[in-house]
């Protein structure tokens, strides 16, 4: 059994991901309402409502393997007010730093760490927050690498997250999970232009993370819409037809491609404000945008519904956000609509961790701790 904890854990998607070989010792959240949905689906016995910044974690605790943190992106995102680290939000990511320079005091640091956030954040400040991120963790002792994965390889929903993984330097690392150079796959440019900005002392402690490329069959949008959506209703057809006036030429082309197919096809749509007037973009590729956490109702994807003459629209439903999330069905969510929303749009992508749990944190754990009891993982 290998054991980690759960920091920024909203409704608990990195422990539905590690599944049942993995014990949670400790999951934190802020929010009361992300922790009601985390209390619904795993129960309370882990889980502490605190800020992070004034967490304790017991002395009694076995050592994690996996410290994940996914925290707030608010500051760092390229949609975001730029203050970075700094941040009212994002300086959360301290709070976590404190955490693990305690246990690091007492021997207890985890063995792996993976902090997970936007994209942006190998932008973020001109590069110096990522800098700052890889800076604070090979002061801990790890070494660190980073991924971009998109969830688009696993389920259709396109969205770009960057994986920081940082694993201690006491333990050894299997070879075939590392490799001497980027690639294509998981290091983007902007991971590129990140690392060459970082200082030679932070280079020599950079690891290339080798992950395989999944192979698995992806859904498509279609696939996971319901037929009888529970938490939203039909938009009234004058609406649509606002939402058509929305579109420019290019995204009723769009729509007229799909008239013509004489099929049913689904399509994901935003409005997005452009100079003062709304815009509405969609697409019908089989993919969904990228999930956002509901702001004033501009942000919350509508889907449209088109076969032949026939246009219909509403709100993406609770169940179909939670789907795209790659929760199953079994999941509870809120019942409030935003709180739902929310919560989905705020996670991380479940299939996304268990490739990363499968590719790097269980071959390193099967590698360094023969007394730990893997064999289910293996």
């Amino acid at each position: 059994m290998a054991f980690f904890y759960e920091f920024f854990a909203g409704g608990g998607m990195v422990r539905e991901a590690l599944g049942p070989t993995w014990n949670c010792l400790l999951s934190n959240d802020f929010c009361q309402k992300k922790a009601d949905a985390y209390i619904a689906n795993w129960g309370d016995a882990e889980l502490v409502v605190e800020d992070i910044s004034k967490l304790k974690i017991p002395v009694a605790f076995p050592r994690a393997d996996l410290a994940w943190a996914s925290f707030p992106c608010q500051d760092l995102s390229l949609a975001g007010n730029g203050a970075g680290l700094s941040g009212e939000k994002s300086s959360a990511f301290w709070g976590f730093v404190k955490v693990m320079k305690r246990l690091k005091r007492r021997g207890d640091q985890p063995r792996l760490i993976c902090v997970e956030n936007v994209v942006g954040t190998l932008t973020s400040g001109d590069g110096k927050d990522f800098s700052l991120i890889v800076d604070a963790l090979t002061s801990l002792g790890y070494l660190v690498g980073a991924v971009v994965i998109d969830s688009v390889h696993f389920v259709p929903q396109s969205r770009p997250r960057l994986f920081i993984v940082a694993a201690s330097s006491e333990i050894e690392l299997p070879p075939e999970i590392t490799s001497g150079g980027p690639s294509a796959a998981w290091h983007p440019a902007s991971i590129l232009r990140a690392y060459n900005s970082l200082h030679e002392k932070q280079r020599d402690r950079w690891v290339w993370w080798n992950l395989s490329e999944p192979n698995q069959p992806v859904p498509r949008l279609i696939d996971v819409v319901e037929c009888d959506p529970i938490g939203v209703k039909w938009h009234e057809p004058d609406y649509t037809s606002k939402l058509m006036q929305f579109m420019d030429s290019n995204n009723r082309r769009k729509v007229m491609g799909a008239q013509a197919s004489g099929k049913l096809n689904v399509g994901g749509v935003y409005i997005r404000t452009r100079n003062g007037v709304p815009r509405a973009e969609v697409r019908f590729d089989g993919i969904a945008g990228c999930l956002r956490t509901p702001s004033g109702g501009s942000s919350r994807q509508t889907l449209l519904f088109v076969q032949g003459e026939t246009i219909r629209s509403r709100l993406l439903s609770p169940r179909e956000a939670a789907r795209l999330m790659g929760l199953p069905d079994s999941y509870k969510l809120p019942e409030r609509y935003n709180d739902a929303y929310h919560l989905a749009g705020d996670g991380v992508v479940v299939p996304v961790v268990q490739h990363l749990s499968r590719q790097v944190f269980e071959p390193i754990i099967l590698a360094n701790l023969a007394d730990h009891n893997l064999q289910e993982v293996a």
